[in-house]
């Protein structure tokens, strides 16, 4: 008996069709789970976001930290520290605590600004006021009681006070200055009371 031959394998073209479903047809392409579909409208997401920020903003400016009081540098007195190419400064100025809290004192700064930058001091002690009015007659000229750390300043109160200061330059130089300022830091707020001329 002779070999059957193989049998051809059948061209896709003579295979039969796959049977049609009898539901409608289902576009896979469109998906329902993506954003265009989900979200509302890009304009109005955009404006939702500004008013959020316009928001944002306006709550931020009206609760920002301020100064919890302000006043006046009132006079400025300087002399010189023989030998030593510094000057010694009583700052004396009105400070009034605008809140309705105790102004605690925590720091006490003194700065002036020249062409060539910004100098800051601490105060001296309120302690050794005396022995430097000694030492420098000319400075208590004008000056009011010391202000120092830990004092307190009362809700509405106004204060005439002095510190004292030693700057790193001379006294000609002192006198070219462009402003001089007094920085007093409460204890419980961040931005100091800064009283400038």
């Amino acid at each position: 008996m002779p070999d059957p031959t193989p049998a051809t394998p059948s061209s896709p073209a003579a295979q039969p069709a796959p049977p049609s479903p009898a539901g409608p047809t289902i576009n896979i392409g469109e998906e329902f789970g993506t954003a265009r579909k989900n979200l509302p409208p890009a304009k109005i997401v955009l404006i939702a976001i500004g008013i959020v920020l316009v928001a944002v903003l306006i709550a931020s400016f009206v609760k920002r930290a301020k100064p919890q009081g302000g006043g006046s540098l009132d006079k400025v007195t300087p002399v010189e520290i023989t030998g030593q190419g510094s000057t010694m400064v009583a700052l004396t100025f009105t400070v009034t605590n605008g809140s309705d809290k105790i102004l605690y004192v925590h720091d006490l700064h003194g700065a002036i600004k020249t062409d060539a930058g910004v100098l800051s001091a601490e105060a001296v002690s309120a302690v050794d006021f005396d022995r430097y009015f000694q030492i420098f007659p000319a400075l208590k000229d004008g000056t009011q009681p010391a202000l120092s750390p830990e004092a307190k300043i009362q809700p509405g109160e106004t204060v005439h006070r002095t510190i004292i200061v030693a700057f790193p330059v001379t006294l000609e130089a002192f006198y070219k200055r462009n402003s001089t300022s007094v920085a007093i830091m409460p204890y419980d707020q961040t931005v100091p009371i800064v009283l400038t001329r």
